[in-house]
């Protein structure tokens, strides 16, 4: 049963002109730039290599990569944040049937931020879109290893 209801024909207008403002705002925007952020690059001022172990009984030991120095033991149950990023970092190699060996890079850059790299398959994860208390515990990892500037 099909019933007509009528609609006012200014109503119509207004939504049309409405819709028609609503494109060319964004038209405008997209073209002249009012409202995007543009930030510079960042600089790296601290990296670090991490080569990682996982241990039969749990444990996950970090160690420089180019020295083999241990930067850090994470045992079972402990920094939950760091030894789940790292997992999804490995499990992604895995997947992509990457050699699960190369080191990851942690850097920190001159704007403060924190990222963990995968260079071998060009992930990255921005480590303070979890928190500054996550990112915190990979900063401990670069205090601990002093990385090079």
């Amino acid at each position: 049963m099909a019933h007509d209801i009528p609609v006012p024909r200014p109503l119509l207008r207004n939504v049309g002109l409405l819709v028609a403002f609503s494109l060319a705002a964004v038209a405008f925007e997209r073209m002249s730039g009012v409202g995007t952020t543009h930030m510079p690059p960042a600089a790296a001022v601290q990296v670090l290599d991490l080569a990682v172990e996982d241990r039969p009984d749990g444990r996950v030991v970090l160690r420089e990569a180019g020295s083999g120095r241990l930067v850090a033991e994470v045992q079972p149950g402990e920094d939950g944040f760091l030894r789940a990023t790292l997992r999804v970092m490995a499990q992604a190699r895995l997947r992509e049937g990457l050699p699960r060996d190369p080191p990851f890079r942690l850097t920190r850059w001159d704007n403060g931020t924190l990222s963990l790299d995968d260079v071998t398959s060009g992930r990255r994860i921005n480590l303070e879109a979890f928190g500054l208390g996550n990112a915190a515990a990979f900063a401990r990892l670069l205090e601990q290893g002093r990385g090079a500037s």
